[in-house]
């Protein structure tokens, strides 16, 4: 009855290596794809293989709702995995092949001209050597800290006159992370091409520089990926950010899940590395360099190649706020929907900048789970705490991998003289929703953003999401209930307009599928259209299948793991599953109800994963304005009409491209195409 979370995942991330392979995708975008798909490899097995290893080590032996035990799930994803790989580094030369065409080059040494190698010896003596430390590994000294997820060179040698049947020597070089990944190389006379070389291709060169008397017999790369999840005592910690600062140090002696080494590695050399990390089956041979995230950087920064690139798009600025001056004013006339990439995020941003600077703000909230490099919210909040404003920000220490710059934020922010809580024990806060406290005459009104996404200006370029500003005065109550009950201790409320994880949005989940399901009994209009990043809650899965046997229509866009079997007779017939992959990440949690014919739409921060739904403070939100609400359909049937990068999900757990005879529809580029989604003529 149900798809395998982890199986799912692989899919998906497939479908991000076909993005990669397609000849219609502009050369430098498939350059990116790869990376994406090296990226997101290296996250699920760092968490989650990891989490499967800890399982077995623990004599976890019981099978999942999905028929799987620890053991049995790894080999699968193993074979899998595997397979992917080698379709990737397939797909990585091809795609150099046609790079080398169009001018970009990645040539090995003994390739270079004098000049250019002169150039090269250079670099290295003046800004690699100086970086590099050999490390040997014998009897008095041990192996060394392998850092996760770096590229090493591994170096078999030997000393002239000793016996040929003794062991050879053993020695690691970690590649340097703070320089370029990829050098250029001076132009050839009379050549309009850029070459560049390999960073760790240049240090194998010069290998010997390193190991004066010995002769290096062998070097070759490897790559190894540790358990980089965090386990926290939440509630024997005195101070959670003390202890995430501590947990964060110990990362960086995760136990070993994953050995990736360059193909025809020495086996001496491949025996020390399975001896000392004590892997024998996760290790794969690569045929090409290794880690090829270093990709994203290098398609990004080419200049002059633009024709190799998807078009420059501009985000167009709400046409709501185009010539107003006060924000305020005009929400306290109407609600305003936003739809990210579309429309650009720099509103949200002048809506926080500007309740920063009013003199008749009094306060603001807001949850941070993942901001940007140099975001000017943060700069903004500080700026307000400073003037005098209450200002209180929930930021998420725990939000994966992000811990780091979390941390950073949270003590700028406490500088600044802004209140910083870390959220719940047990708990990560996921909701996005910023609350503005405001004076006007004798009374106060509450201003409320919700988002589907980050309040991150970067990534709001490349993901696709929704938002929601807002004055009503449910909405703004409801929001305060909320920090309320995240910043102090308040018993459970009694949400007027919010549904709210872990306490009752599963419930709210559950009563808004049993509606539809008796409205369909009924004989009453009845459909469901849900598009979140996963699902792979079973009670959730089971809900959506009792409401398909009932006669609910039911259309679902996830663009990831999906755990329910759709189109299968007597069970869920009446469900389709769509997922698309394309330029823009697809990031939106919005859910349609046609509710007998008044319909009820909804935006989230959610996903209908265990985590979310029981595990997380995450925010789902009505959409009161009727306008509005047919925007957010028209944003639904966007993704339900693509029959270009579309695929829809098959009863046997594969994924075909939607094909049909009808005008070629690609979502992303149709939503690209409008104006101003305000002034559509929008269908109910």
């Amino acid at each position: 009855m149900y798809l395998n979370r982890d199986l799912s995942w692989i899919e998906f991330n497939r479908r991000v290596l076909e993005e990669a392979q397609d000849p219609s995708t502009p050369l430098l975008e498939r350059v990116k794809f790869l990376s994406i798909v090296s990226s997101n490899l290296d996250e699920f097995m760092s968490v989650r293989v990891a989490g499967l290893k800890d399982q077995m080590k623990a004599g976890y032996n019981k099978k999942d709702f999905t028929g799987y035990t620890p053991a049995g799930l790894i080999k699968r994803i193993m074979k899998r995995t595997a397979k992917m790989v080698s379709e990737q580094y397939k797909a990585y030369r091809e795609v150099s092949r046609l790079l080398m065409k169009e001018g970009i080059v990645f040539t090995e040494y003994e390739e270079l001209n004098i000049s250019q190698k002169k150039a090269m010896d250079a670099y290295y003596h003046d800004i690699i050597f100086p970086v590099l430390t050999p490390m040997a590994v014998d009897q008095s000294r041990p192996f060394p800290l392998v850092h996760n997820q770096s590229v090493y060179l591994a170096v078999v040698l030997v000393r002239d006159g000793d016996d040929p049947d003794d062991d050879p020597y053993f020695a690691i070089v970690q590649v340097p992370s703070n320089l370029s990944r990829y050098i250029p190389v001076p132009t050839r006379t009379n050549s309009k091409k850029q070459e560049f070389i390999l960073l760790e291709e240049l240090i194998e060169h010069h290998i010997q520089s390193l190991f004066s008397g010995y002769i290096p017999i062998a070097v070759h790369a490897f790559r190894l990926t540790r358990n980089a999840d965090l386990t926290l005592n939440e509630e024997g910690a005195e101070d959670l950010l003390e202890e995430i600062e501590k947990e964060l140090r110990r990362r960086r002696w995760g136990s070993p899940v994953r050995l990736e080494v360059q193909q025809g590695m020495h086996p001496y050399a491949l025996s020390q590395l399975q001896d000392e990390f004590e892997i024998n089956e996760n290790v794969f041979e690569i045929d090409g360099p290794l880690d090829l995230t270093y990709f994203m950087k290098l398609a990004g920064g080419l200049q002059g190649f633009d024709h190799l690139r998807f078009p420059r798009i501009t985000a167009k600025y709400p046409v709501e706020f185009e010539d107003v001056e006060d924000f305020f004013t005009l929400l306290k006339q109407q609600d305003v929907l936003l739809h990210h990439p579309y429309e650009s995020f720099d509103a949200v941003t002048d809506f926080v900048v500007q309740a920063a600077y009013d003199p008749q703000v009094l306060a603001i909230k807001m949850t941070l789970y993942r901001v940007s490099g140099n975001s000017p919210i943060i700069q903004a909040l500080a700026r307000a705490a400073e003037s005098g404003k209450q200002v209180t920000v929930v930021v998420e220490l725990k939000a994966r991998f992000d811990e780091e710059r979390n941390i950073a934020w949270a003590r700028k922010l406490e500088k600044s003289g802004c209140h910083v809580v870390y959220g719940l024990v047990g708990l990560k806060t996921h909701a996005k929703i910023t609350l503005v406290v405001r004076q006007e005459d004798n009374t106060l009104r509450r201003y409320v953003h919700v988002g589907t996404g980050n309040y991150n200006d970067s990534t709001a370029r490349l993901y696709t999401d929704v938002g929601l500003f807002t004055s009503h005065g449910v909405i703004g109550e409801d929001a305060s209930a909320l920090f309320n009950e995240i910043t102090g201790y308040s018993a459970p409320h009694d949400w007027q307009a919010f549904a709210v994880a872990p306490t009752d949005l599963k419930d709210k989940l559950f009563e808004l599928i049993e509606r539809e399901a008796e409205h369909a009994r009924a004989g009453r209009p009845a459909h469901i259209i849900a598009k979140m990043n996963s699902l792979s809650n079973q009670q959730m899965v089971d809900a959506l299948y009792a409401a398909s046997q009932a006669g609910v229509k039911i259309d679902l866009i996830i663009r990831g793991v999906c755990c329910l079997r759709p189109g299968v007779p007597g069970l869920s017939e009446n469900i389709t599953v769509r997922s698309i992959v394309d330029r823009f990440l697809e990031h939106s949690r919005s859910y349609y109800f046609e509710n007998g014919g008044h319909v009820d739409v909804y935006l989230s921060s959610a996903d209908w994963m265990t985590r979310n739904l029981t595990r997380r403070i995450e925010l789902m939100c009505p959409v009161f304005d009727n306008t509005l609400k047919k925007m957010m359909i028209q944003i639904l049937r966007l993704s339900l009409n693509d029959n270009v990068k579309a695929r829809e999900l098959m009863p046997n757990g594969m994924y075909m491209r939607v094909k049909n005879e009808l005008t070629p529809y690609r979502s992303q580029f149709e939503a690209l195409k409008i104006t101003s989604w305000k002034k559509l003529q929008l269908e109910p």
